[in-house]
């Protein structure tokens, strides 16, 4: 045999199996879940915002499960609701469990992200659950008036300026809100019990809003198990790496450009941190 053909003979036919590994792609839900998108694209969730990361996750060829790294204290249920049913779409066109990995927080909207997977795992120090509605808001009957200024409001539907906060309270408003919230609440339990089913428990708190330590989750049936990601990842998938699916960079952080403006920064900033400090954080 000819030198020539000692190589030849060395070389891969086409067809022939390429031993490459096989993949676990992470998706990072990390923030407060809102319809409002940041110009930079950090610590929020919105389906635009995780659209692109999620199509990169479930789009690997040697794909051999999808894990949703969640740390978020909620936020806009409609928001939740279409990040959750865009990954159980693309789990079920690709035919691939999900893994939910709870970090600091997975409560309220982060806990309906986390309820997408076939499984949810948390540290034992995560805080888990709070299955509940919240709003909330300021009133400011009176401060115009202190300053001298004239608010003018007019409206055609007598319940169109509902709970304005330049105006008293009136109870049907709040009453209305309540029955809002009932119906959100009973639509998140809903999913809670489409998602989990039989591994919850009985508990009669489980469903008031409460928050829970992971070991506490765990007996409550609102996990499946103690472990991070990098530890369960290797255990039921040893011989797999490990892919991150990063979204695409809004034009602003393309750009370079370091900041939003700077009123409408506060502003974010504020209520980010409102919604992390209900749970200290």
């Amino acid at each position: 045999m000819s030198v020539t053909d000692k190589l030849t003979a060395r070389l891969p036919m086409i067809g022939d199996r390429v031993d490459r590994k096989d993949v676990v792609a992470v998706v990072k839900l990390h923030g407060v879940i809102t319809p409002n998108a940041s110009p930079l694209g950090r610590g929020t969730i919105n389906l635009a915002a995780v659209e692109s990361a999620l199509t990169r996750a479930f789009g690997h060829d040697r794909l051999k499960a999808v894990a949703l790294l969640v740390n978020s204290p909620g936020g806009a249920p409609t928001q939740s609701g279409l990040v959750a049913e865009r990954i159980r779409q693309l789990a079920d066109e690709k035919g691939v469990p999900v893994l939910a990995f709870a970090e600091d927080v997975a409560a309220s909207g982060g806990y309906w992200l986390a309820c997408a997977a076939d499984e949810i795992y948390a540290h034992r120090t995560s805080m888990v659950g709070s299955i509940g509605v919240i709003s909330g808001g300021f009133g400011f009957t009176g401060l115009l008036e202190r300053f001298g200024v004239e608010r003018r409001l007019h409206t055609a539907g007598e319940n169109k300026s509902r709970l304005d906060p330049f105006s008293p309270e009136k109870p049907e408003d709040v009453e209305w809100l309540k029955k809002m919230h009932s119906q959100l609440h009973e639509l998140f339990v809903g999913w809670v019990k489409e998602r989990r089913g039989d591994r919850l428990s009985a508990d009669e708190d489980l469903f008031t809003g409460d928050v829970w330590l992971g070991v506490k989750a765990l007996e409550l049936g609102l996990i499946d198990g103690l472990g991070s990601l990098r530890q369960v990842i290797a255990e039921r998938y040893p011989d797999a790496e490990i892919a991150i699916a990063e979204p695409k960079k809004p034009l602003l952080a393309r750009l370079g450009i370091g900041a939003p403006a700077a009123a409408s920064a506060l502003l974010d900033a504020v209520a980010t941190k409102a919604a992390w400090s209900r749970f200290g954080l």
